[in-house]
């Protein structure tokens, strides 16, 4: 891998990693085009450890105050009641689909799911699961002529079957295409959140998944996997300073504007890749070869 090479993928996987438009298949579309090889699913999640630090950054307070009452809520059963303790369990609750089904399906995900008719699939069928979750959420914020508005559900009322919900969402995510985010951000729609409660959720429960999958894959490549290590470092750091960037504006964004934009991205992507590999001008597999 190339230094221009890696600066271009740690800036995709920075701009796309929180967007509802999937890090993972833009990272994979990204070489197909230039005629790369696939960074692979190790490259994607080692950089993904540098938009997640964004994320630590960004909700700094939030992650202290959890953690904190998580911690004291161990031997304090008086805590076990807050907010933020009960949180933390959710957290951890809504991040064992994705642990479980990511060491399940490890082989799958680093060679089938890299298809780019699978991907083409889920941008489509994924961007009209979010269109529809955000249609609904814009007719409760709105009411309508025959319609009150109607109070969409904050943070303090998520709940233990909820927590699991939007963790079986996260999980779809190990499909390049999905988005952790997009999957995360709908099932949160769909079930009554608001977006900017979907969205903080969705932020909060990538932490344990992302960082782990880092380590798992930092773990593989010190025994001795294919990692380019000065050049996915360098991406690493690219990733964390666009990601903290996309952050602050799509959390402003989302408080006043609809998801429809990335809706309307997802499908058009999805259908000229599948023009695109229908035609014979892009292969299915361009640049899987690659590490």
């Amino acid at each position: 891998m190339s230094w221009f090479e890696s600066f271009i993928l740690g800036l995709v996987q920075g701009l796309t990693e929180f967007l509802p438009i999937s890090s993972s298949a833009h990272l994979r579309l990204t070489a197909a085009f230039a005629g790369w090889n696939d960074p692979g699913a190790a490259f994607t999640a080692i950089t993904q450890i540098g938009t997640e630090t964004a994320v630590l950054i960004y909700f700094r307070k939030d992650i202290v105050r959890i953690v904190s009452a998580w911690s004291r809520s161990l031997t304090n059963k008086a805590m076990r009641s807050d907010h933020d303790a009960q949180m933390g369990w959710l957290v951890i609750i809504g991040s064992i689909p994705i642990g479980v089904l990511g060491v399940t399906f490890k082989d799958q995900i680093e060679g089938p799911f890299r298809d780019l008719r699978l991907i083409a699939t889920t941008l489509i069928v994924m961007g009209i699961v979010l269109g529809i979750a955000d249609r609904l959420a814009a007719r409760d914020e709105t009411g309508g002529k025959h319609r009150a508005i109607k109070e969409r559900k904050s943070l303090q009322e998520l709940t233990v079957r909820d927590g699991l919900i939007y963790g079986l969402c996260q999980a779809m995510a190990l499909i390049p295409g999905v988005s952790r985010s997009g999957a995360t951000i709908s099932g949160g729609l769909l079930m009554g959140y608001t977006r900017e409660a979907a969205a903080r959720y969705s932020f909060l429960l990538a932490i344990p998944a992302v960082l782990a999958s880092g380590a798992f894959e930092l773990n593989d490549a010190a025994k001795g996997g294919h990692v380019d290590w000065p050049q996915t470092v360098f991406a690493t750091i690219i990733a964390f300073a666009v990601g903290y960037a996309v952050i602050a504006w799509f959390m402003k964004f989302i408080t006043t504007k609809s998801f429809m934009p990335f809706v309307i991205y997802r499908i058009a992507l999805g259908i000229l890749l599948f023009i695109l590999v229908g035609t014979d001008a892009l292969s299915p597999h361009a640049g899987e070869s690659g590490g």
